[in-house]
């Protein structure tokens, strides 16, 4: 598991594009970085478990998107 480095600040919903009728990404900031990431919503993806996990455990919200 990635918590031990990846310490998330904020997220953010991807605004919906064109031809789906959800989310693909969430946006992240990280602490210590100055770049957005954007992760995708995929199970296998580290980063989303890692975001799932904290959400999960009530230490971080997603904020809908603009």
């Amino acid at each position: 598991m990635i918590n031990n480095y990846l310490n998330i600040t904020s997220a953010k919903y991807q605004p919906i594009i064109e031809g789906h009728t959800k989310s693909v990404a969430i946006f992240i900031q990280v602490k210590g970085q100055a770049m957005e990431w954007a992760v995708p919503i995929d199970d296998s993806n580290t980063h989303y478990q890692e975001i799932k996990r904290q959400v999960d455990a009530g230490t971080l919200t997603i904020a809908d998107a603009d």
